[in-house]
């Protein structure tokens, strides 16, 4: 098994750097470091044995071409539901260029998770494909087909569409709670 070190933004880029170089003994996957600095992320990199993963928190070509051109991750993380699967592959592609993987962030749900896989069925830099396991009871129920997973492996759905569709009927089931 893997161990994936994901930092969010909750340092700056000495506290980031100090995590990494503290859990460099460990054989992490990566780290995942969220930082609106291209510059400061490619001095991490440089500072650390952990591959680098970042940039979730972008969104279109325009966000992650800074990453690229100063090699600032050794993975870029791709939200392909707020991009859309075609930005997702155009930035992928951009990735590519730069003999950068990619790999999309999937928290959301069974709806994001297939879009994911068909992204990733097409990209040919893909490193990993992360699935959100930490769930209510109830998650299968908010569409028509969950995902197949074997062995560790999605199988990508062959239905039309995505694979699935949101089942109305366990949503209503199960709306939202209010904070009082």
């Amino acid at each position: 098994m893997d161990i994936l070190v994901d930092l969010n933004f909750n340092f700056k880029t000495e506290g980031f750097l100090k995590v990494a170089r503290a859990i460099e003994p460990f054989d992490i996957f990566w780290v995942e470091i969220d930082t609106r600095d291209a510059r400061a992320l490619r001095y991490i990199r440089r500072g650390t044995t952990i591959p680098v993963a970042s940039g979730e928190c972008l969104f279109g070509r325009r966000d992650y071409k800074p990453y690229l051109e100063h090699h600032s991750a050794d993975v870029l993380i791709i939200d392909t539901p707020w991009n859309g699967v075609a930005e997702s592959l155009k930035i992928a592609a951009m990735a590519d260029a730069y003999e950068v993987n990619v790999a999309p962030h999937n928290f959301y749900g069974h709806l994001a998770t297939m879009m994911n896989a068909h992204f990733c069925a097409v990209v040919p830099n893909l490193r990993i494909m992360e699935i959100d396991l930490d769930t209510v009871p109830w998650y299968d129920d908010l569409v028509t087909v969950k995902p197949e997973i074997k062995d560790g492996f999605l199988f990508l759905p062959t239905r039309p569409g995505w694979g699935t569709a949101v089942n109305e009927a366990g949503v209503r089931a199960h709306p939202p709670r209010r904070r009082s």
